[in-house]
């Protein structure tokens, strides 16, 4: 059979109206190509749905069955297609994203609300985890998009940079570093360091190794969570360091934050999308929000200046 969308509609107008004229009003068209479209649906199943006569139209025993079968058909495919124009709208939607536990907890809250000044409609949820998670969450599709740093390249991840932050120090008020106008990364192996376990500590020891050949990087204690850090650094045990970032988390411990020279580290942080698959409206525009609202902050260091389209490969 080859029944198209215009005859099925054509035959549910005639069988609501019970008249060609009405049902051919109804539709916008002419009572001839009404006639024609009720022809061909009849041609197609084989069988007569409507009984024409000179005084009366009515369904046939056949069409009377397939009037409520058609029809919640029809309003099944009307609702997908409108919820299908919703969303292209960006009138409604779901965005989830997958992010470290400190950007999830600092930087994204804000961009977050931020966006939903805008968009009111699309719910944009949370996904806090590792770092080493986050890319793997999106892999399985269980996230839109992941928000981290730089980790392992993977062939099925597509990674586009957001910005480059720079390494701060920080530490509580009244430590001798308080005193020092401009801070060098030799002036912090004077005091226990408290650092990030993994990846954090290793690049950090690689990139102070080739800018600072006599220095090795030899961490007091290494924690899982910057919160955990904070809180030793409040509680006198030496100092850490973070991305500038985080700063609202490092003032809710009341601690200071300093920029650190010879050399100036900087974190590079991405998108991470999955290849070969296609964002949806609502998160392809929370995507594009994110990389306008964070290059519209410099302080937070060097952003990406614009993001394509939702990539395809």
């Amino acid at each position: 059979m080859n029944v198209t969308l215009r005859q099925l509609r054509a035959f549910v107008a005639v069988a609501r109206t019970e008249s060609f004229t009405l049902a051919a009003e109804s539709l916008f068209i002419t009572q001839s190509a009404l006639s024609g479209l009720i022809r061909d649906l009849e041609q197609a199943i084989g069988l007569r749905v409507v009984d024409r006569s000179t005084r009366r139209t009515s369904l046939s025993d056949v069409g009377r069955d397939l009037y409520p079968l058609v029809e919640k058909i029809l309003n099944d495919l009307d609702r997908v297609m409108d919820e299908v124009a919703q969303r292209q709208a960006l009138k409604t939607g779901v965005v989830r994203v997958a992010a470290p536990q400190l950007m999830a907890s600092t930087l994204l809250p804000e961009i977050v609300a931020a966006y939903a000044v805008q968009r009111p409609a699309i719910r944009v949820e949370l996904v806090d985890c590792a770092v080493e998670s986050v890319m793997s969450r999106v892999f399985s599709g269980e996230v839109d998009f992941g928000i981290g740093p730089e980790r392992d390249p993977n062939s099925d991840i597509t990674a586009t940079t957001l910005f480059e932050g720079p390494l701060r120090v920080v530490f509580p008020k009244g430590h001798p570093l308080e005193a020092l106008e401009f801070i060098r990364w030799r002036d912090l192996l004077s005091y226990p360091i408290t650092t990030l376990q993994g990846q954090f500590t290793k690049r950090l020891a690689l990139d102070l190794r080739a800018a600072l050949r006599d220095v090795t990087l030899s961490p007091a204690h290494e924690v899982s969570f910057l919160s955990t850090a904070l809180a030793m650094v409040n509680a006198g045990m030496g100092i850490t360091v973070c991305a500038s970032y985080a700063a609202s988390l490092v003032a809710l411990y009341g601690l200071e934050l300093r920029p650190v020279h010879e050399p100036e580290v900087f974190r590079s942080f991405y998108v991470f999308t999955r290849q070969g698959r296609s964002l949806s409206p609502a998160a392809d525009d929370f995507r594009r929000f994110v990389f306008e609202y964070i290059g519209e902050r410099p302080l937070l260091g060097r952003p990406q200046a614009s993001v394509s389209a939702s990539p395809d490969t």
